[in-house]
């Protein structure tokens, strides 16, 4: 087992994948584990020291896996259980640790446990999940009412998500049991640490609107602490929308009682009036006072994380560059992170420039745009004020497939790829960037 100095993280770089997207190694179009495999040595050239891996766990994909059906199995579109701990396996040998994504706000409702609430409130799974006899007017993130009837229980069960994606209650102890052992299973396979999804909303209070900074929520966190990572040297990273500078200095203060750092996404939220569908322009004075902000507000109080991109959030270069000067773009951009202090994060493609794309809506694959596009519909919006929202924001400009080189499919694969490549592909690539020793990669 890789041996990890104490805070090892804060002199650490960090590359998330969403396997999905990263590398398909039999064909059918899908990245998987052995995908990741065959690119370890190409990451540890990079100079990464450890790899957040998107969930993989057994899901039914109604969320690209962020509807977990069983938290200790693997999903069989990414490989097995045996692909997982190989994986672990060689990205030790190169010094790289193994960041899981855990979604502990919410599962699938094909996890087991969920399905044994459905046989009724004797069930002692019942307990696992919110219920009530009347919905309130709450709606979830992706549109729609956060509340779904069951008629069979005469009952309504609360989800923030998707109807697929109902919460657990972490008021109850054997909820939160389960987890700390399912996380203590992990950490015994070897895995360096975790990023934890939206996790500022285990603390719900649905009846007082409460969904994010709950009451109890450093009382769960200390214990989640104290029950698993906390007892060794583990990256920890909670994403959470809605905290503030005063929040994550306790969530991650030096004293290592909650968690390492958490990502906050202020500076993400710059160019958008309201909700992220609403554009305005990016104000880059405004950027520097929120860094500036963070960085004095966490020296020596607690640690940041830096980031421009990730699987929910468009390219950066897109986004805040200019795609017509795309390598110095890029290169600005990354600069500016790295003169920060923090761990940083580079998501897959940020290394060699990937940008946005700009499809038609029958292209798109994601549950929250999809949504988006018949709510704005519905409101009366025009078609080209929507796709230009959709242009900008949506989270499939993440998730096109990882451009390998100019070869048909870009390299990702020898089948049909579960979502288009970008058109530009052919330009922007690894192979490119790997011949040019002035290129961004380097």
């Amino acid at each position: 087992m890789l041996k990890r100095e104490k805070d090892w993280w804060k002199k650490a770089t960090i590359y998330q994948i969403y396997p999905k997207s990263f590398m398909d190694s039999n064909g059918d179009g899908v990245g998987d584990l052995q995908g990741i495999i065959s690119k370890l040595d190409y990451l540890e050239n990079l100079g990464i020291d450890g790899i957040w891996l998107s969930p993989v766990c057994k899901s039914p994909q109604k969320d690209n896996g962020y509807d977990i059906a069983d938290y200790e199995d693997i999903d069989k579109l990414f490989g097995t259980m045996e692909d997982m701990k190989e994986l672990i396996s060689e990205a030790e040998k190169r010094k790289i640790s193994i960041i899981l994504d855990l979604v502990l706000n919410h599962t699938s409702n094909e996890h087991r446990w969920f399905k044994e609430a459905l046989k009724g409130e004797d069930n002692p799974y019942f307990n696992y999940y919110i219920w009530r006899d009347e919905p309130n007017d709450m709606e979830s993130v992706f549109k729609g009412s956060a509340w779904t009837y069951v008629p069979e229980l005469n009952k309504y069960y609360f989800h923030q998500f998707a109807k697929e994606q109902p919460d657990l209650n972490w008021e109850n102890p054997k909820v939160r049991e389960e987890i700390y052992k399912m996380i203590n299973n992990w950490i015994d396979l070897g895995i360096g640490g975790f990023r934890l999804d939206v996790i500022d909303q285990i603390a719900k209070e649905p009846d007082k609107k409460i969904t994010i900074n709950g009451p109890r929520l450093h009382e769960y966190f200390r214990e989640l602490n104290e029950k698993t990572f906390g007892k060794g040297n583990f990256i920890t990273v909670g994403e959470t929308w809605g905290v503030d500078l005063e929040r994550a200095k306790e969530y991650s203060s030096p004293k290592g009682d909650e968690f390492s750092m958490v990502f906050q996404f202020q500076h993400q939220m710059i160019d958008q009036e309201g909700e992220k569908w609403n554009l305005k322009e990016m104000d880059f004075g405004k950027l520097k006072e929120i860094f500036g902000a963070w960085q004095v507000g966490l020296h020596n109080n607690g640690w940041n994380s830096l980031f421009w991109n990730n699987h929910d959030l468009p390219r950066v270069i897109s986004r805040f560059g200019d795609e017509n000067f795309r390598e110095d773009s890029g290169k600005a951009l990354a600069t500016i992170l790295y003169g920060l202090e923090g761990t940083p994060y580079i998501y897959q493609g940020e290394e060699i420039g990937m940008t946005n794309v700009k499809w038609d809506i029958s292209d798109y694959t994601d549950i929250e745009t999809l949504n988006y596009y018949k709510a704005a519909k519905a409101e009366g919006k025009s078609e080209a004020e929507i796709m230009k929202s959709i242009h900008a924001k949506s989270r499939d400009n993440a998730r096109t497939p990882m451009q390998w080189s100019a070869e048909p499919k870009g390299g990702f694969t020898t089948g049909k790829p579960w979502m288009k490549l970008n058109d530009n592909y052919k330009k922007v690539n690894v192979k490119e960037a790997l011949e040019n020793k002035d290129s961004l990669f380097y």
